[in-house]
């Protein structure tokens, strides 16, 4: 059983996540609801033992990101609650940190409880808590670090690390410094939107690549991206033009 409390500032949206949590997630036992960070830390100090802490984002006085900040590792889990799709959801996202977007669905809910569950007794995931925290602190880094959520536990990377991604089912092969893999539970779609702003280029439905590690380029159909490594990648026709294109940029 997982000890609970909700930290959302709207009334509906605290008793409309509390109904959807007793009847669809039997395992999590809401301790307590807090309408601000101040009340959330009152209950924290109250109850101990709570492991999981849904966390809306954007409420009045202190955001729900200064709750992070008055613990220097966390001893619960956090899922985000929000109904912004805005810069913090892209620093959650790199950081491997559960969110909800509003009006929550249920499926979504029970995954991320059951993600919560299997994860809430690593450590490393405070590591995360902190990256998320000076992620948003340096809007403007150049390289940020990365988490990739692997089965069994995290990896951290800098931007810079990555050489390319390729797409694996639901999985993303990540091929870093010296020829190195991992094999991360995301799909390839979620590092490009991550990863756009950082000089990486989809250049296949199956491969992302960062041009930084682009040693040549062969003309064919689409064509062939050479990688520093030796790799070759093939360029869809569909998006030769806009590849060359962004080489001409460089």
């Amino acid at each position: 059983m997982l000890h609970a409390i909700l930290v959302e500032d709207e009334q509906k949206s605290r008793l409309g996540l509390l109904k959807l949590l007793e009847s669809y997630c039997p395992n999590v036992k809401v301790v307590g609801m807090a309408a601000s960070v101040d009340e959330a830390l009152v209950l924290l100090r109250e109850h101990t033992d709570v492991k999981l802490v849904f966390l809306d984002i954007e409420m009045p006085g202190k955001s729900g990101f200064e709750l992070l900040e008055a613990f220097e590792r966390p001893p619960f889990q956090v899922i985000f609650t929000t109904a912004y799709d805005q810069y913090a959801l892209k620093a959650i996202r790199m950081c491997a940190l559960d969110y909800l977007l509003k009006p929550i669905h249920i499926k979504e809910l029970i995954a991320s409880v059951g993600k919560a569950e299997k994860h809430f007794q690593h450590e490393v995931y405070a590591e995360s808590y902190q990256q998320l925290l000076f992620n948003l602190k340096n809007p403007n880094s150049p390289n940020p670090r990365i988490a990739l959520p692997t089965h069994d536990g995290l990896v951290f990377l800098t931007v810079d690390q990555i050489a390319r991604c390729e797409a694996d089912g639901n999985y993303t092969k990540i091929v870093y410094s010296e020829h190195k893999e991992i094999l991360a539970s995301r799909k390839l779609k979620e590092f490009e939107n991550m990863l756009a702003s950082y000089n990486f280029f989809r250049v296949h439905h199956s491969h992302l690549i960062n041009l930084s590690y682009l040693s040549a380029y062969k003309k064919g159909d689409g064509g062939i991206a050479v990688m520093v490594d030796g790799s070759e990648i093939p360029i869809s026709r569909r998006k030769k033009d806009e590849f060359l294109d962004r080489l001409n940029k460089i």
